[in-house]
């Protein structure tokens, strides 16, 4: 019988990446949904709401591991409302899968979360997992999520935190709405351009997802980011490149704000501030990265076969 994994809040971009990746390998792969239960090929659909506990909890139990993706996207603006079920989504999930999980007669190995690197806030200082935190709402969120994910003991099942950089894929993802600018030649430099960008290509993410869930030395908070981040002004330059596009105009800081708020509806800081962060941990451990260089990876991504033969 095959290893059956759980991914809470698997139906966006990074959780159906990681379900392909996880069927192709011949796991039974169940996904925790707000929309209706179902099976797509070999991936079975279960509908939950993400608070409380309901019929879901059944593929809890005998599961192998649980991978919560769960919470509201942070790109949007930032209201009261928002900013609440921004913390709301992600705090109910953590404490319902973790009630899930102690209820169940046979625990799963494992429970990874994924998290966020915006624990560390704006800075151009290297970020390893040990680096002092930052100041925000941002911060704040993951500084509770993390808290509210830790807090309680699950005696037979081992937590792996995976704070995600800037993940890069095809056909959706943070890579989609920069690709398009940069095709229509608007791809310049952000704000600054001196603010970080902790890029790693989707595949090597999945991968961190199966070391984390078949290394038991894996444990606690771990830095999900490539080796070797980039400054703004580096990674769009690079973008155009790849895409055969010349100079673009930059973007300065109050024509963001105003593109934010009025076109984008999402928080401005968004895109004007980053982070430099390394993988301290996956590397001491002796992960193995396929993807380190960004030019290499954006052509992976985002030219035909033919065009990189």
């Amino acid at each position: 019988m095959s290893k059956k994994i759980v991914l809470a809040g698997g139906s966006g971009f990074l959780g159906n990446a990681l379900a392909d990746f996880l069927a192709a390998k011949g796991f039974e792969v169940v996904i925790l949904t707000r929309g209706n239960s179902r099976a797509a090929g070999s991936i079975r659909y279960l509908q939950w709401d993400g608070a409380t506990r309901g019929a879901w909890t059944d593929a809890i139990d005998g599961s192998y591991a649980v991978i919560n993706f769960t919470g509201k996207s942070v790109n949007c603006l930032y209201t009261p409302k928002n900013k609440e079920e921004i913390i709301r989504s992600r705090l109910d999930s953590v404490r319902v899968l973790t009630e899930a999980i102690l209820a169940s007669a046979k625990p799963p190995a494992v429970f990874v979360q994924a998290g966020s690197l915006a624990i560390f806030g704006d800075t151009l200082q290297e970020c390893d997992e040990n680096a002092p935190h930052g100041t925000g709402f941002s911060v704040q969120v993951c500084q509770r999520w993390e808290q509210a994910f830790f807090e309680r003991e699950l005696t037979h099942t081992r937590k792996v935190m995976l704070r995600i950089g800037f993940a890069l894929g095809k056909n959706g993802g943070a890579l989609e709405p920069l690709a398009k600018l940069a095709s229509m030649r608007l791809g310049g430099t952000v704000g600054s351009g001196n603010q970080y960008i902790s890029w790693l290509h989707v595949d090597d993410l999945n991968e961190m997802f199966f070391y984390a869930m078949e290394n038991e030395q894996v444990s606690g908070i771990v830095n999900a980011t490539g080796p070797k981040p980039v400054t703004n002004r580096e990674f769009m330059q690079t973008l155009r490149k790849v895409l055969n596009k010349g100079w673009a105009p930059p973007t300065p800081a109050p024509f963001v704000w105003l593109g934010a708020y009025l076109v984008m509806r999402t928080d401005p800081s968004l895109a004007l501030t980053g982070r430099k962060c390394v993988p301290a941990k996956l590397l001491e451990s002796g992960f193995s990265f396929g993807h380190t260089d960004l030019e290499a990876a954006l052509r992976d991504l985002l030219v035909p076969e033919k065009a990189n033969a």
